[in-house]
C-alpha cells in the first residue's frame, strides 16, 4: 500500500479491526520508509443486484426504495425505526443470499409482505394495496379476509 505522506510503496501493517458488521476491515499501516501511519480500509465488492421491473425495465437493487416504500406503509403506526431497518436488512441479504444476478419486483415485494405481516396487519394490508394494485374495496375486503383466516406464525402467537 502506498504511503499517503513519502509515496513508498512498503508498510506494515499495525492493527486490523472488523467494522460494518463485518463486511469491511480498518487496517492502521506503518510506513517503512517514513515511519508515519495511516489507516485504509479493505472492503468487500459486492456484484450489483439488478431488479427486473413489471414492465421489464431493469435498475439497480436499492434498499433506500425498499425502506421508503416500508416507512410509506408504516406511516403513523407503532412501528419502530429499527424494526423498518431490520426489514430492509433482511430483504437485502435474501436477495443477494439468493445467488441470482436479478430479481423481480415481485419477488422482493413478497419478501416485504412477508416480513410486515410479522410486524403489523395495517402495514401489510398498506404495503399489499400498493404492491398488488388493488382497485377496489372487494380486493381490500379479500385481502383482509385472507388475514384473518391465515394462521399466525409462532413469533406473532407468541406476543
Amino acid at each position: 500500500m502506498k504511503c499517503q505522506f513519502c509515496g513508498c510503496m512498503e508498510s506494515k501493517v499495525v492493527d486490523s479491526r472488523s467494522t460494518d458488521e463485518g463486511t469491511s476491515i480498518r487496517r492502521r499501516r506503518e510506513c517503512i520508509q517514513c515511519g508515519r501511519r495511516f489507516t485504509t480500509y479493505e472492503k468487500m465488492e459486492v456484484l450489483p443486484m439488478m431488479v427486473v421491473k413489471r414492465d421489464g425495465r431493469r435498475e439497480p437493487f436499492s434498499a433506500e426504495k425498499v425502506q421508503m416504500g416500508i416507512r410509506h406503509a408504516c406511516e403513523k403506526l407503532t412501528v419502530p425505526t429499527q424494526t423498518i431497518e431490520d426489514i430492509v436488512r433482511k430483504v437485502e441479504q435474501e436477495a443477494y443470499h439468493s445467488g441470482e444476478r436479478e430479481i423481480t419486483t415481485a419477488k422482493i415485494g413478497e419478501m416485504v409482505m412477508r416480513e410486515l405481516r410479522e410486524v403489523d396487519d395495517v402495514a401489510y394490508v398498506r404495503f399489499a394495496a400498493v404492491y398488488r394494485k388493488f382497485t377496489d374495496v372487494n380486493t381490500f375486503m379479500e385481502e383482509i379476509q385472507h388475514l384473518i383466516s391465515e394462521p399466525r406464525s409462532r413469533a406473532e402467537e407468541a406476543r
